[in-house]
């Protein structure tokens, strides 16, 4: 069978990795499009924010993370994904493409689904690690912040070093920090933390050890 003709289950399946695809900025819809008329699954996760036109104020959908979608694939078989206008690279570390990890996108596919406003965030590696117990985000975990007095979760992919930040109601969340955890350590981990997040934060209660930034990987 051509390789590209190929059945969905043989490009795509769920015992393929999910690997982050770098694109041209802006091109994010297209090449998604490009990839599932090959037979892919690409995930390009977007959010609605307000933007200022010249008369009036639109909402629109933008993509979370910008000049980046997602994809399954064999990477024994990666030629017709990087020959698709649009993408440029996947994303790797040297020259080797790196994995991204399974629960991070199944996290995100979750909070995509519930319909919650979500919007890009930077990207954190410290924080109170929380799970939601309720709703539709009923068992994700992540990283818990309040800012202005709202509460939002912070789900994060390690390669890209981008979050995703989503609102919740804060009694729905449990935390799964250490509760005995001595007031020492917490000052020695709130001091891991910015400057400019150390407000925002509240009690730390696990500190994630960071990996190194990504790179490019030869085609």
């Amino acid at each position: 069978m051509d390789d590209f003709h190929a059945t969905d289950a043989e490009l795509t399946g769920p015992q393929f990795p999910w690997f982050a695809l770098q694109v041209r900025t802006k091109h994010e819809l297209m090449a998604a499009s490009v990839l599932r008329g090959k037979g892919y699954a690409p995930f390009a996760p977007l959010y609605k924010s307000r933007k200022q036109w010249s008369d009036r104020i639109k909402v629109v959908e933008t993509p979370l993370f910008p000049g980046y979608l997602f994809c399954r694939l064999d990477l024994q078989n990666r030629l017709p994904v990087l020959i698709t206008p649009g993408v440029t690279q996947i994303v790797g570390y040297g020259r080797v493409p790196a994995e991204v990890d399974e629960a991070e996108i199944a996290s995100l596919q979750t909070m995509i689904a519930s319909g919650l406003p979500s919007r890009p965030w930077p990207f954190l590696q410290a924080g109170d690690l929380v799970e939601i117990e309720q709703g539709p985000l009923r068992g994700l975990r992540g990283i818990l912040l309040e800012m202005r007095g709202t509460n939002r979760m912070v789900l994060s992919i390690s390669l890209l070093k981008r979050s995703v930040a989503v609102e919740i109601d804060p009694v729905i969340v449990k935390s799964l920090s250490n509760a005995q955890t001595s007031k020492q350590d917490q000052d020695n981990r709130h001091a891991t933390l910015p400057t400019g997040l150390k407000k925002d934060v509240g009690t730390l209660g696990q500190v994630f050890s960071p990996t190194g930034p990504p790179a490019a990987s030869d085609r």
